[in-house]
């Protein structure tokens, strides 16, 4: 492994950038911080597995999170009537979705898909 950066407060995150500066990734650090195992210590099986569940499903609603600020980028960008009108119902519905399952509060999803509304309305 690489040498260690001079230590920081935590010294296994100055460890992995270390070794990132040593394979040119130093730049996408934070990137992979974020997805390392997040080991607790965990005192009975049923919390190792709890603790095993919120990591798959944090990611799962990261990414589905992601997805549905880039589908509003692209309907926010798109400047044909027709086809910002096709995209409204597939980003409705993604909206509708994280709010169901808590990601995002209800009331921005109703928001989100009231401005979206009102500019597909008024493309030309």
């Amino acid at each position: 492994m690489g040498k260690p950066v001079p230590s920081d407060k935590n010294s296994s995150i100055s460890m992995i950038t270390g070794n990132l500066r040593q394979i040119g990734l130093y730049e996408q650090k934070k990137l992979y911080i974020c997805t390392l195992k997040i080991t607790e210590m965990a005192n009975h099986k049923s919390s190792v597995k709890r603790i095993r569940t919120n990591n798959a499903k944090r990611l799962t609603n990261r990414y589905q999170a992601k997805s549905t600020r880039t589908a509003l980028k692209t309907i926010r960008s798109e400047k044909d009537k027709k086809a910002a009108s096709a995209l409204l119902p597939k980003v409705t519905s993604m909206l509708d979705k994280l709010a169901k399952k808590n990601v995002i509060h209800k009331n921005k999803a109703a928001n989100l898909k009231s401005k979206l509304t009102k500019h597909v309305a008024a493309l030309a």
